[in-house]
């Protein structure tokens, strides 16, 4: 049972890194509304380079004859109809008080969060020394993630305190998934293995069609440029934590 509460502490942990957003609420409105589009690029970065920099390639380690790329298309496909029905629902006649991508943001974060929730608890079951390990490298990239996961639902609409909340709620799924994985631990590796080319396919989805034409929008060169290069840095962040904090 050991292990059980070292999953709840570490997956608690990582959670309260949703609260980093708070930062942001000591910047002037005027300040914030300036880098908000920075912190989209670096999202869209950190997505693109959480897919296919870990989740790909560890669920592609984890498989055995298992078509991983499929279920990186399906997931693709299914974030893409999860926001039609979400355009539909919320968005009649054209007009959008939140735009929709936030909502797909946090439903990829969900599964996302889950996910390193089940990893985490497959470590620690195997031993201390690796389920700490890991802690190190989810939590590592979690910051810059949810640095830009904030920036995306102010971004997209909500008001700044609601989207600490939401972050945070969202961000407490790791715990459901730490807990569910101490007590299906036998048959978490499997279960890891089809859930992380499914999250891959979202986080592509989300910052190839939602984010990254946001980007585009910015019609001052200079300013577009340096979205380009902060969406390059959170690809770069995340190789950088993939070398060595990767276990």
């Amino acid at each position: 049972m050991i292990e059980l509460l070292y999953i709840i502490v570490v997956t608690f942990a990582i959670a309260l890194i949703a609260f980093i957003g708070i930062f942001t609420l000591l910047l002037k409105e005027k300040l914030l509304n300036k880098i908000l589009l920075i912190l989209v690029s670096l999202s869209a970065g950190a997505l693109m380079g959480g897919a296919f920099l870990h989740l790909i390639p560890e669920a592609v380690e984890k498989s055995q004859g298992t078509d991983i790329f499929l279920f990186v298309l399906v997931g693709f496909i299914l974030f893409f109809v999860i926001e039609k029905v979400l355009h539909w629902r919320h968005c009649h006649k054209g007009k959008c008080d939140v735009h929709t991508f936030t909502y797909m943001n946090l439903v990829g974060d969900t599964i996302h969060n889950f996910i390193d929730g089940l990893i985490l608890a497959a470590s620690f079951v195997t031993s201390v020394e690796l389920g700490l390990t890991t802690t190190i490298a989810i939590a590592a990239h979690e910051i810059p993630q949810e640095i830009g996961d904030f920036g995306v639902l102010i971004y997209g609409g909500f008001k700044k305190k609601k989207a600490i909340i939401l972050n945070f709620i969202v961000a407490l799924t790791i715990v459901i998934g730490g807990v569910i994985g101490y007590f299906i631990s036998k048959s978490v590796e499997s279960a890891v293995t089809f859930l992380l080319p499914f999250a891959a396919g979202g986080f592509i989805y989300i910052a190839a069609t939602d984010l990254i034409p946001e980007i585009k929008k910015e019609l001052d060169f200079k300013k577009y440029m340096a979205t380009l290069i902060v969406f390059i840095i959170g690809i770069l962040i995340m190789w950088f934590i993939k070398l060595y904090f990767s276990h």
